[in-house]
């Protein structure tokens, strides 16, 4: 994975920021305007001008947080060989991140505005979920590198991972139906996707050697 796609580090006025962003969001959805995060944060409007650029350049950066939170987990995990192990410690943070409810609430009222503000929209999805496959798709490339995996199309293969993760729950959550609303319901799907997942790409035993030998018969 290229540390150069991870964003840059923040300081203590970034993430007063990036907070009353994600706050937000979940309140107000893409109708969020610059004045409702600099009275959030507890700044003016200007210095979030000058600091960040237009309102969707700061949902960039946040956005990418986020992302490069989720990256680091797989940048750590290439160091170690226990690869269920790290993929289980992905999936239980990706789930239990998607189930906070600010969370769920900003990604409904997203999605609801995602017409009225395409570009907005689009740039969330490509610093977002976009991103975030893109960096899974290399991490996994690198595992099947080293034999872990089954090589196939990594750009697939991290696409049915995150679908395999994510499951039904979003939708049922979005349609106010019961899902795995308990840590213990989450890490027992998160460990049903994996372990199926590790499966369906288990490395192909290797071959064995013919012991095969003429036979001379008197």
């Amino acid at each position: 994975m290229n540390p150069t796609t991870l964003p840059v580090a923040v300081d203590a006025r970034d993430e007063r920021v990036f907070d009353a962003v994600r706050e937000l969001l979940g309140r107000q959805g893409m109708q969020m305007s610059m004045d409702a995060v600099a009275q959030q944060a507890g700044c003016s409007k200007q210095t979030l001008y000058s600091r960040y650029g237009s309102k969707q350049d700061l949902l960039r950066r946040v956005v990418q947080r986020h992302v490069g939170d989720a990256s680091g987990i797989l940048l750590r995990a290439l160091r170690s060989d226990d690869l269920r192990a790290s993929l289980l410690q992905f999936a239980t943070d990706f789930l239990e991140h998607f189930n906070q409810p600010h969370v769920g609430q900003a990604c409904r009222l997203i999605a609801a505005d995602a017409s009225q503000f395409p570009e907005e929209a689009r740039t969330l999805y490509r610093e977002g979920a976009g991103a975030l496959t893109l960096h899974l798709a290399e991490w996994i490339e690198t595992v099947c590198r080293r034999g872990l995996l089954r090589h196939d199309d990594p750009h697939y293969m991290a696409e049915l991972l995150l679908s395999m993760i994510a499951g039904q729950d979003f939708d049922k959550q979005r349609f106010h139906t019961p899902h795995r609303d308990d840590a213990r319901a989450r890490r027992r799907w998160a460990e049903f996707s994996v372990d199926g997942f590790l499966r369906a790409f288990a490395p192909e035993p290797a071959a064995v050697p013919s012991t095969n030998q003429h036979r001379s018969f008197s």
